[in-house]
């Protein structure tokens, strides 16, 4: 088993880095270092990306808000980064339209913000498509689901979206490390961690079995979102910046528009608000809420708020109630501010990323951040362990995006020829071969491979997904699966489509559990089940569980 392979290889010599925390710039930062010819080690305290990256809006985009306090150089660096990973992942992350209606009253008129999206354009180096303005007729036959009262108008401008979700794309990145002979393993805790002569020791634990380890690091990267400051507290490091916690919530609810849009509008406490395509779902949000722990939940103010919202705005057949709610996402922005400052203006704080360097201890803490911008964070963490003294054999190594033409044109062909796109879903957004290649890569080829030996590896396995026996079986090889909500909620997306109560009645559940877990395949599903749905923010007591989805424990 490839999780309890890497568990034993953390304790045997030395690494040249042990990352802490595999949410996007923990991933970024292994994936960076390991293409590169670094030593490197992974663990985190739950599963990758199972905390803060799982729980964006799936968007990648340049930042238009931060114009509003006329950031232009982080608009313009978000902007560039947005651009490479469009270049770098045609397949996962894709231009689309942001389609916003403008109220009559609001704090900026109408024109005003037409030529902020052009000028956002022009930030952005002209490379999506042109901003266009719209007229209230325009909309209405556009978008007859807007509600036009009150409004005069609005735009249409570009950005970027994840077409899968955010933690299937920081996956990516941690297969990626393990692909250039990376030693990552999910639930494994940080213990604390101490300088001993050139090396890092740090106690680690194993979560699932309980067994602890040290792992032996020339540098420690502190990559644990939320959580960077307690551990640095551990180990006594002392930083010029610290976090301060915003939470953002959506609602997951059936498809109201058939378009591939984002429709915006302006939420009541002036806050962008979105309605975002999700397959057959659509995702809408978000809250922007200050809280003081990273640990948050969903409450029922927060629920009013998003469904009020979207209620007023949107012409539905009926107003959306809390029954109609599939699935709920919840999770905190880390923001970065100086030590000393920065609580007062929170709302006006960018998702702009510090990486801080110990230059006499070897150590980095990483504070914020976003996944637009995680290209420069796996960069400069490289240039910071550099730095520190690690030799990074191939400097210049590209460390990211999708496989060269050759292997792309290679599974198309062999696509073609099992006619593989006849067996996808009816109920699908898009041809299968397109799936299988942006959630696969390369390793899509072995995918056909299987299906070829036996046809009945294309069936779908569960009731209202696409997911094939197939990817179950791959999931079960290749992705450190140890949990059912690593599969349901990471690995896929399957938790946010299909609701919960569905998924308990599912006999296709069922089998992929045996496929994924076998003989333990029943004790999995009881373990899933008997679980509150969230349950890494579930519990926000003091103690052990106060860091149950970090790289660490104190």
């Amino acid at each position: 088993m490839l999780r309890a392979t890497n568990i034993d290889s953390l304790s045997r010599g030395t690494f040249d880095v042990l990352v802490l925390g595999a949410g996007i710039n923990g991933a970024v930062a292994a994936a960076a270092l390991a293409a590169r010819g670094a030593k490197v080690a992974l663990i985190d305290r739950g599963d990758f990306a199972g905390f803060t990256s799982q729980e964006s809006s799936n968007l990648a985009w340049g930042g238009i808000k931060y114009m509003e306090s006329f950031e232009f150089p982080l608009v313009r660096k978000l902007c560039v980064s947005r651009n490479l990973l469009l270049r770098s992942y045609p397949s996962t992350v894709q231009e689309i339209r942001f389609y916003t209606a403008h109220e009559r009253g609001f704090r900026h008129g109408l024109f005003k913000l037409f030529l902020g999206t052009w000028l956002y354009w022009i930030i952005g180096s002209f490379f999506t498509k042109i901003p266009r303005l719209l007229s209230r007729r325009t909309i209405a036959r556009e978008e007859p689901i807007i509600d036009l009262e009150g409004c005069d108008g609005g735009f249409e401008y570009s950005d970027a979206y994840l077409v899968d979700n955010d933690a299937r794309f920081v996956w990516g990145f941690v297969r990626s490390a393990l692909d250039h002979g990376a030693r990552a393993a999910n639930y494994v805790e940080s213990l604390g961690a101490r300088r001993d002569g050139d090396a890092w020791l740090t106690r680690a634990r194993d979560v699932l079995s309980g067994r602890e380890l040290t792992v032996r690091s020339r540098v420690l990267v502190n990559a644990c979102g939320p959580f960077v400051d307690a551990h640095n507290a551990l180990t006594g490091q002392r930083t010029s910046h610290r976090h301060i916690f915003s939470k953002g919530i959506h609602l997951i609810v059936e498809r109201l528009t058939t378009s591939r849009r984002v429709l915006t509008f302006f939420a009541d406490d002036g806050r962008l608000f979105f309605v975002i395509p999700m397959g057959s779902r659509t995702c809408i949000g978000t809250t922007d809420t200050r809280v003081e722990r990273p640990h948050t939940e969903v409450t029922a103010e927060d629920r009013r708020f998003v469904l009020s919202n979207i209620n007023k705005r949107l012409r539905l057949p009926r107003p959306l109630t809390e029954a109609d709610i599939i699935a709920e996402r919840c999770g905190v922005r880390p923001l970065a501010v100086q030590e000393g400052g920065g609580a007062a203006d929170w709302l006006q704080l960018s998702r702009k990323h510090v990486i801080e360097v110990d230059r006499q201890q070897g150590h980095v803490s990483v504070f914020g951040g976003k996944l637009t911008d995680c290209i420069n964070v796996g960069d400069e963490i490289c240039a910071a362990v550099q730095e520190l003294g690690v030799a990074l054999p191939r400097p210049a190594q590209r460390w990211y995006g999708e496989p060269g033409e050759r292997a792309r044109d290679a599974f198309f062909e062999e696509a073609r020829r099992l006619e593989l796109d006849a067996l996808t879903p009816p109920r699908s957004s898009e041809p299968l071969s397109a799936r299988l290649w942006r959630r696969y890569g390369a390793e899509a080829l072995e995918l056909l491979e299987a299906i070829q030996r036996d046809p009945r590896m294309a069936d779908a396995l569960i009731e209202g997904v696409d997911d094939l026996r197939c990817e179950v079986a791959h999931a079960a090889r290749r992705e450190m699966i140890a949990k059912l909500d690593d599969f349901l909620r990471r690995r896929t997306k399957i938790s946010l489509l299909v609701r919960r109560e569905e998924l308990a009645r599912s006999p296709g559940l069922r089998e992929a559990c045996r496929i994924l877990f076998g003989d333990e395949a029943d004790l999995r599903l009881e373990e899933y089940f008997q679980g509150s749905p969230g349950t890494a923010h579930a519990d926000s007591a003091c103690g052990r569980e106060c860091y149950s989805a970090s790289g660490f424990t104190p």
